[in-house]
């Protein structure tokens, strides 16, 4: 293994990387992780570019390997990407909607060694879930869902929660069983991207969020160890911020289908940082000695309240991304704390979203934008 620049003598290597193959996906969801602006860029590394990136950061030694997007299905090399992951020793990741996993690349993907599907769903009914994807996918999924615990996969299901199904939660919870799910991530929506853009939409009341996770922990505690739930409170509605990513830098290393290397998904969305690329800088420069990557390392760069507060080594000052959203000034403490001068701002918000939610009914005038492959739409809510 390559040695860490020598101005970062302490720098890990990378134990994730993530390979967002494409952006392109069937779905359109109000929440989706995409960039706002990614159809301006369609571009997509190859076969062999992904190749030569995935070799080159398992040889800095980073262990586990997503395959996500978009849509990672959408791209006819993928089996040929997770037997090359396997063959290097990573352990692989395919992270989908499962529109377009047939049994036949099913198979063909258990052959070559991939060690594990996560399926989403959008809601535990069929009305819902096509509602908030704008697709008619329910059945598709369920059908995928059936195939993968054919194949003898650990069964790992994610539905991102929001104001809209977040009061569905036994009923998803129920759906999850019915499935032989293993393990299902609840997560509720962090306000990045076009979940930003819909965030009036989207957010839940206090109230929602409280009777959720109650209920979540009465079902754990009725039905034991048969399903492990993860349940992640959306930040907004948090005093302390989480350590995001481990850490700017610190283990997760992201290559967008464009080449370009972010330390998060959303990193892009910072302005005044340029973001190296794979096709003309190498892996190990990248992680130790780029400007990027090293931006947001330590805490040479926090400001107060961060730099003298007791818990900067355990959240590192929170989601640089998030502070930008909400201050203009990616190195604020995340408003998420507290601490922060601008809390306040960010109890106003949800405060905003409870009142304007009073009465639980959507307004004719309320619109979601949905992702679009094309150009953004609008629906009006149903």
């Amino acid at each position: 293994m390559n040695a860490p620049a020598p101005h970062h003598p302490q720098i890990a290597p990378p134990l994730w990387l993530l390979a967002e193959l494409t952006y392109r996906c069937p779905l359109h969801c109000p929440f989706c992780y995409n960039p706002v602006d990614y159809a301006n860029d369609r571009t997509e590394l190859s076969t062999e570019q992904w190749t030569d990136v995935m070799r080159q950061a398992r040889r800095l030694g980073a262990a586990q390997l997503g395959f996500s997007g978009g849509e990672p299905l959408l791209r006819d090399d993928l089996e040929e990407l997770v037997g090359e992951g396997r063959r290097l020793g990573f352990y692989t990741n395919l992270i989908t909607s499962g529109i377009g996993l047939t049994e036949a690349r099913l198979a063909r993907m258990k052959d070559l060694g991939l060690d594990h599907i996560q399926l989403s769903f959008q809601d535990s009914t069929r009305e819902m879930n096509d509602f908030l994807s704008s697709t008619k996918t329910f059945d598709r999924k369920a059908r995928v869902a059936r195939l993968i615990k054919q194949y003898d996969y650990p069964m790992v299901l994610n539905v991102v929660l929001h104001r809209f199904n977040l009061d569905h939660v036994e009923r998803i919870i129920e759906m999850a069983l019915e499935m032989g799910v293993e393990y299902l991530e609840l997560a509720n929506t962090q306000y990045y991207g076009w979940a930003l853009v819909n965030r009036a939409q989207l957010m839940p009341t206090r109230e929602q969020v409280a009777r959720a996770e109650a209920a979540v922990n009465a079902i754990r505690a009725r039905i034991g160890n048969r399903m492990r739930i993860l349940f992640v409170v959306p930040d907004y509605f948090e005093e302390r911020p989480k350590a995001c990513m481990n850490g700017w830098g610190s283990v997760f290393l992201g290559i967008a289908p464009d080449g370009t290397a972010l330390p998060c998904h959303a990193a892009r969305t910072l302005p005044g940082i340029a973001f190296p690329n794979v096709r003309d800088t190498s892996v190990q420069d990248i992680w130790y000695a780029s400007d990027a990557f090293n931006r947001y390392r330590g805490d040479a760069w926090m400001k107060d309240p961060c730099r003298t507060c007791d818990d900067k080594a355990r959240d590192v000052g929170g989601c640089r991304c998030q502070a930008y959203a909400l201050t203009g000034d990616a190195a604020n403490a995340d408003p998420v704390c507290a601490k922060s001068a601008r809390h306040g701002e960010l109890q106003t918000i949800v405060l905003h979203a409870q009142r304007a939610q009073a009465d639980t009914v959507w307004q004719p005038a309320q619109t979601i934008v949905f992702r679009s492959d094309a150009n953004s739409r609008k629906a009006g809510a149903a």
